[in-house]
């Protein structure tokens, strides 16, 4: 019997029109009929943004399950998945960002139907950071689409960021799921069948971004549950302000290539595979 397609379960923050357009476009594409949305925007974000995004979300024929505006505390994302995994009910979930379009090595319900033959009840991922070809933080357009605006792929989070590059990408209603989707306590992924996470979080406004997550973090007027996250941005911030603001997509170190979203990279299996297992938290907050 073939499995049903997952629920597609995400927060939604404050992205453009044509990401979340993009966005929704790619997971349509791969089957998923069921979207449940919660859309939290942080008080600087402009009315006029938030009514943009809920509008074009409505023109995609999809219901938000939640609407809500105040701080972006740590936690604010979990609580805000969690209530949309209970909403939506018995059986797959996949789990996303905004900003995350996941390649699978087979179609989903194939997918799924492997982890449930093999008695997983997760399915695991890695991200690939998504650069325009220069590394600079790019604007781009609808017409020209994420996969011309930003060609290259590469291993920024974990090598450059020290952050924990692992997803889980589809867990079973039940199964307890970490904060940022990396890990689901006491259930281990099959490390073979990897899906892609290709991540397209460094595009033009993320500096302004992260900055203000930097400044609101420390001040306490977002609360943190460990300081891994404002790290992150801070090595971030300080990579690019040595590279005149632009990602240096010619260290080797990195890993930078031309991908694309309509296949699995070459080699993926084997180079995801050696990075999750390999993977550990960073001994101390060490920047490159």
């Amino acid at each position: 019997m073939t499995p049903a397609p997952p629920a597609l379960v995400a927060v939604i923050g404050p992205v453009e029109p044509a990401l979340l357009t993009a966005w929704a476009t790619h997971y349509r594409a791969l089957g998923i009929t069921d979207f449940r949305l919660a859309f939290h925007f942080p008080d600087h974000v402009p009315a006029l943004w938030r009514d943009q995004l809920l509008a074009i979300v409505g023109k995609l024929g999809v219901t938000p399950a939640a609407v809500s505006t105040g701080p972006w505390h740590e936690h604010t994302n979990t609580e805000l998945r969690d209530a949309l995994r209970e909403q939506a009910g018995p059986g797959w979930h996949l789990l996303t960002d905004s900003d995350e379009l996941h390649t699978y090595p087979a179609p989903l319900t194939e997918v799924i139907a492997t982890a449930e033959e093999a008695g997983r009840p997760v399915v695991g991922g890695l991200m690939l950071d998504r650069v325009a070809p220069d590394g600079r933080l790019a604007h781009w357009r609808p017409d020209t689409g994420l996969d011309r605006a930003f060609p290259l792929g590469g291993h920024l989070t974990h090598r450059l960021l020290h952050g924990d590059p692992r997803k889980i990408v589809l867990a079973r209603s039940g199964i307890t799921v970490s904060s940022g989707n990396h890990r689901a306590p006491g259930h281990k992924p099959d490390t073979n069948t990897l899906a892609c996470v290709h991540h397209f979080k460094w595009r033009a406004g993320v500096l302004e971004d992260l900055r203000r997550r930097v400044e609101r973090f420390t001040s306490g007027a977002w609360t943190e549950h460990t300081p891994a996250v404002r790290d992150e941005a801070g090595r971030l911030l300080d990579h690019v302000d040595r590279h005149h603001g632009r990602i240096d997509v010619a260290d080797p170190h990195l890993g930078f290539r031309r991908v694309a979203l309509d296949g699995m990279p070459t080699g993926w299996a084997a180079e995801a595979r050696g990075i999750v297992t390999r993977w550990r938290p960073p001994a101390a907050n060490v920047h490159r």
